[in-house]
């Protein structure tokens, strides 16, 4: 698993900023921070992918490189999901997409939830790296309920998870349910409350970047 605050970068004044009650109230901050969060981290990720030697024509000659080999899939999911999956757009630019709606049923007298979801759009995805982008993973079900939609539509060749944040419960149980899943993580908290929120997290990602839902 990677963790960027093990590392003293640029990236945690990003993090810090999105945690910050007062930062949080200019959504604008908010959703930059997370999209910089997803240019970091997809920059990570390319690291761990397949490359082939390139040759490039300049106008004066031929340069060689290394190029990607393929492009991976960038799997949204809504609507938390968006302004970290730009970044990662940003980064990986001629990627394709998925977009997935999911997202947390009502709760029971135990405080215990279903995932809901009710949009899906994929492409083909058989054979191919693909990066789920969710910036919060909390319990981890909706990373595992995505992930299984997905496979009816093909198995992919590796499956990069990225998060902001990320709970230990979380973590763990991905690990269990996805044992082959890598993680890419901004930080790890290790405590989740009675409603299942990360503490001390950041609060509801979706509703700092777009508003309260009702």
């Amino acid at each position: 698993m990677f963790v960027l605050t093990q590392q003293q970068t640029i990236a945690n004044h990003f993090l810090a900023a999105l945690r910050d009650q007062v930062v949080q109230q200019d959504r604008v901050k908010f959703r930059r921070n997370l999209e910089r969060l997803g240019e970091v981290l997809a920059y990570e990720i390319s690291k761990s992918l397949v490359f082939q030697p390139s040759k490039i024509h300049t106008p004066l000659g031929v340069a060689e490189t290394d190029l990607l080999s393929q492009q991976p899939v960038l799997v949204c999911i809504m609507r938390a999901g968006l302004p970290f999956y730009q970044g990662f757009l940003s980064i990986f630019d001629e990627a394709e997409s998925a977009f997935i709606g999911a997202f947390r049923g009502k709760p029971n007298a135990e405080h215990e939830f279903e995932i809901e979801m009710h949009y899906a759009a994929f492409p083909a995805i058989q054979g191919k790296p693909l990066i789920l982008i969710d910036p919060m993973l909390a319990t981890g079900k909706s990373v595992v309920s995505s992930y299984q939609a997905l496979l009816n539509y093909g198995t992919p060749s590796e499956l990069h998870v990225a998060a902001v944040i990320a709970s230990r419960d979380g973590v763990n149980y991905l690990a269990s349910m996805i044992p082959d899943a890598k993680l890419w993580i901004g930080d790890v908290d290790e405590e989740l409350n009675h409603k299942f929120y990360i503490v001390p997290g950041l609060g509801d990602a979706g509703d700092l970047a777009f508003g309260e839902k009702i």
